[in-house]
């Protein structure tokens, strides 16, 4: 029932939450009103209609069925699957889609890495330093599949022999960006690929701030190699700050634009890093890790 409905309208969990204020199960939607689902949901009252009506219609379809045939796992908010460390957000997706090994999603051990989508060689070159020790102690590298700096770090774990989680902020059956192509087919089938919008579900703007809470929620911790000061990845960062988690910052040449945003970060008490083994000591004296 739940993933009919996050089928027609990805709601998060606490906007689910709030539909059982209303109503006992699911099948009820067609007894409650478009203006009070409107109301309860803060969606427009046409967009309402439009559920009720959709969900009658899909209560023949097994979707479950649909998402085995194309080697998706679709897990709900419920599952023993769902990943502990999310339901810590305000806002949890309700379904998480997977492809790959899913295994991956259980591990213990996660770090975000972000940074510019216009990567220097020198984020490049800081990941050839930071991620082997990493990889090492069986950590899980958490990115969003983007050009830049996510690429980079998917990329430098695989060639490490580590697994790797990307963030999607669209559908499984859209790959984007288009240069990514390969790589994301590659993550889809040997490590892991997810996202909260339903497969069909193509790219837009509004979805990847959205997503960015996804990619620190999975991580115990956050590492950033390169951003300018007004950039996505600074908004991840202040994500990752108000759940609690450590910031580790790599340090940058003082003329380059794509380090000021991480410098500053530095200023405000993020923890400047330069080689993987300090990092796992800065870990396992500041954070849970043991």
């Amino acid at each position: 029932k739940l993933l009919r409905l996050h089928y027609i309208h990805p709601l998060p969990w606490h906007k689910i939450q709030q539909l059982f204020t209303i109503i006992n199960d699911l099948d009820d939607l067609h007894s409650v009103s478009p203006a009070i689902l409107a109301m309860h949901l803060n969606i427009k009252q046409q967009t309402a209609a439009s559920i009720s009506t959709l969900y009658e219609k899909m209560k023949t379809t097994s979707l479950r069925q649909y998402y085995e045939k194309q080697q998706i796992y679709a897990i709900p908010y419920t599952s023993a699957l769902y990943p502990e460390r999310l339901k810590q957000l305000f806002d949890p997706p309700a379904v998480l889609y997977a492809k790959g090994d899913i295994s991956i999603l259980s591990a213990e051990r996660t770090i975000a890495v972000i940074g510019s989508r216009v990567a220097t060689s020198y984020s490049e070159n800081a990941l050839k330093l930071l991620l082997p020790p990493l990889v090492q102690q069986q950590f899980v590298i958490v990115s969003g599949l983007a050009k830049g700096a996510d690429r980079l770090a998917h990329e430098a774990t695989i060639r490490y022999g580590g697994n790797t989680i990307g963030v999607l902020g669209n559908g499984l059956f859209h790959s984007y960006p288009k240069e990514n192509d390969e790589l994301y087919r590659y993550m889809a089938e040997h490590q892991l690929v997810v996202t909260e919008y339903p497969p069909y579900m193509g790219v837009k703007k509004w979805h990847f701030p959205a997503r960015n809470r996804i990619i620190s929620g999975l991580s115990e911790a956050l590492l950033v190699t390169e951003a300018k000061l007004k950039s996505g990845t600074l908004i991840t960062t202040e994500l990752a700050l108000e759940q609690g988690k450590d910031v580790f910052v790599v340090p940058g040449n003082i003329f380059s634009e794509q380090s000021k945003g991480t410098n500053k970060l530095i200023k405000e008490g993020a923890i400047p890093i330069w080689d993987g083994h300090q990092m796992l000591a800065e870990l396992q004296m500041f954070s849970s890790f043991r």
